[in-house]
């Protein structure tokens, strides 16, 4: 018996600290990876494939995004499916919702805005504890400086200085709505510094490695390695290179959230 396609929206969270990223690779652990042997085992070994709403590097975490699981089988009841699904799911993984949709929907061409914080402290070095969700910089920041320069990102501009590696097809010109360092009073842990701090950036699409390396400027910044005037520089003349010299670590970065904009 043959089935109508059925499309379904699965809202997911997962600790990234362990994984390879989000994509399939072979011989290594992912997060697709496993969301799949989990699907294919729930599902009982039937025909599905899946969409994300977008990709996370290596030892990346997500608070809340979403996935498209398209079914070439009987239609799911999903009341069953979610705690199914969870149970069989590794615990720094999991599934938050599911809804039926249709296939006019696309998880990738949707519009949506996406919100990233980068958890860091500066000084003292942290409780180990605390290595899978923060970064701690072992040098004392300007901290306000800081707070000054990140507010030139926000608005719209040509962030190819901001782009690892953009070949000619890159597209480097885009929107950020929000750009701010805040105390962080959001993810709170008993083994975490005294205090700790957010970059917070909401945007509708980034380039590969854009927070981190937006991130790696502006602690370049503090430390009194760059200059106010060449963080404006390198947004103001896109045509100029300023050469990438520093990456920030990966596991102070989570995707914090994932707005489907209808």
């Amino acid at each position: 018996m043959s089935f109508k396609r059925s499309y379904y929206i699965i809202e997911i969270q997962y600790l990234g600290f362990r994984f390879h990223g989000w994509q399939k690779q072979p011989e290594v652990n992912t997060v697709q990876r496993m969301i799949e042997r989990t699907l294919s085992y729930v599902l009982e070994h039937k025909k599905f494939k899946t969409l994300a709403a977008g990709r996370t590097d290596a030892k990346v975490s997500v608070n809340q995004t979403y996935i498209e699981l398209y079914l070439d089988e009987k239609p799911l009841d999903v009341e069953a499916f979610l705690p199914l699904f969870n149970k069989n799911l590794p615990q720094d993984i999991k599934a938050l919702s599911i809804v039926e949709t249709d296939e006019k929907f696309n998880i990738i061409q949707h519009p949506k805005v996406k919100e990233y914080m980068y958890l860091f402290s500066f000084g003292e070095k942290n409780h180990p504890f605390a290595a899978p969700f923060m970064v701690n910089f072992d040098w004392n920041l300007n901290l306000s400086l800081m707070q000054k320069a990140v507010k030139l990102f926000e608005g719209e501009h040509d962030f190819r200085n901001y782009c690892y590696k953009p070949t000619e097809k890159t597209i480097t010109q885009g929107t950020i709505l929000t750009s701010e360092i805040i105390e962080n009073t959001i993810y709170l842990a008993n083994f975490f510094p005294e205090k700790s701090y957010i970059l917070r950036v909401r945007g509708e699409g980034f380039k590969r490695n854009q927070i981190r390396l937006i991130m790696a400027r502006l602690i370049q910044l503090g430390k009194g390695e760059y200059t106010f005037e060449e963080i404006e520089n390198s947004l103001n003349l896109p045509n100029v290179e300023f050469p990438i010299t520093y990456i920030a670590p990966p596991s102070g970065l989570i995707l914090n959230k994932v707005d489907l904009v209808s």
